[in-house]
């Protein structure tokens, strides 16, 4: 054997221990980059698990502590006035909070829906990738090294033995790829399969918030109907119950002609502007309601349902189911959609010509101060806010200051 071919057995021999060197303890720059960005992959699931437990953990804490509430509440009960505007405050957070859990069970239910077509394409993956890979062993198994070193044998020059090398390089460092990337798939398999089990207990727990929120709203509701009809009729609190319902109404009556005035003193000052001033064209009125179950109370003299009193009622009562939408009854200008402890969340508005509509109640109001409403449009929702025993629109006109029956103004 000569000297150079000695030589070049020397240099396979060296380059075939660096190769398996290479391809038992050392990862390709390749193989190492489809590791990183899976890595990153599962960082980000890792922490969308972090932040849906932290969801969970906050579900509990966020519910109204009903206890608590009846306790504070408790303190304002001598006072009706503060207890009922207490009450509705804390019925108005509870019916927040309902609004908000329901639209979390929205948003879950598409993550839900979004980590199972996550969860199912990752095992697809994970099948397809173990199938190729039991394939692979398969045939590594069959043949053994021999096609390996029959390759590298077979080179005719060291120049070509090292292409060759770098070939068989390669293929070492695919299967680490390979290896790595199944490795990383089963592991984001089971995060996915964690994840989606978290997001159904947040689910459940979610909807069970809302049923809790539901029966702290009824109870509180209950509760307040009931101390409202307890203080009425309660013989030791007649006389300074009836005092208290007298001074009601007359500061409910002073705020709508405040309003009144306000709204007047506004448009003489338009008119000496020589600007438009709002006129009512004597048009016929919408019915105020989207639907009713009654009329619960008339307009007029009437004995009180509870104190036994005769009083006059400057309105009619429409009993109708908690949410029915309140239309604007006619074509006008808002002057005001405020709360009161005795007229609860209410609309004013303003038709021209010394006429105004006022809707109490209400559980919920869509129009502030100044919107400009037409003939039918939704401004409130029927409610029970305020110094009421049951869901209704307590509907009222003015005409140059003084109450009038609104079935003047009404298509009966």
């Amino acid at each position: 054997m000569g000297k150079k071919t000695v030589k070049i057995c020397q240099m396979l021999c060296v380059a075939i221990c660096v190769m398996l060197v290479m391809g038992t303890s050392a990862f390709p720059a390749e193989a190492m980059s489809m590791s990183s960005i899976t890595s990153d992959s599962i960082r980000e699931k890792e922490e969308q698990i972090r932040k849906a437990q932290e969801q969970k953990d906050a579900l509990k804490s966020g519910l109204t502590d009903l206890q608590k509430l009846k306790g504070e509440l408790e303190a304002q009960r001598s006072n009706l006035k503060n207890y009922v505007a207490k009450l509705d405050a804390s019925l108005a957070e509870i019916e927040q909070k309902i609004e908000e859990l329901q639209a979390q069970i929205a948003a879950k239910e598409q993550e839900l829906s979004d980590t199972q077509v996550e969860l199912e394409n990752a095992i697809a993956r994970e099948e397809k990738q173990q199938e190729t890979m039991t394939e692979h062993i398969r045939y590594i198994y069959e043949t053994g090294n021999v096609q390996m070193v029959e390759l590298l044998l077979g080179a005719e020059s060291f120049s070509d033995f090292l292409n060759r090398a770098d070939f068989v390089e390669k293929v070492v460092s695919y299967e680490n790829r390979m290896w790595l990337d199944f490795k990383a798939t089963r592991e984001y398999v089971e995060l996915c399969k964690e994840q989606l089990e978290l997001e159904k207990e947040i689910l459940d727990e979610t909807k069970a918030g809302v049923e809790t929120e539901q029966k702290n709203l009824e109870e509180l509701i209950e509760q307040k109907n009931q101390d409202i009809l307890n203080y009425e009729t309660d013989i030791g609190n007649k006389e300074k119950a009836i005092q208290e319902y007298e001074a009601d109404i007359k500061a409910e009556e002073e705020t709508i002609a405040a309003l009144e005035a306000a709204v007047e003193a506004e448009k003489r000052q338009i008119l000496a502007n020589s600007g438009k001033v709002l006129v009512y064209d004597n048009g016929v009125f919408k019915f105020p309601l989207a639907s009713f179950t009654k009329v619960s109370d008339e307009y007029g003299m009437r004995i009180h349902p509870t104190l036994g009193v005769e009083q006059f009622h400057n309105g009619v009562d429409f009993a109708a189911p908690k949410g029915t939408a309140i239309y604007a009854a006619y074509d006008g200008i808002v002057v005001a959609a405020s709360y009161s402890a005795t007229m609860g969340n209410y609309v004013m508005i303003d038709h021209g010509s010394g006429l105004y509509t006022i809707y109490m109640h209400a559980s919920a109001l869509y129009v502030q101060k100044d919107d400009v409403v037409s003939r039918g449009s939704t401004i409130a929702a029927v409610g029970s806010t305020g110094r009421s025993t049951g869901n209704h629109l307590h509907f009222s006109v003015r005409q140059n200051g003084t109450y009038v029956s609104p079935w003047n103004y009404l298509s009966q």
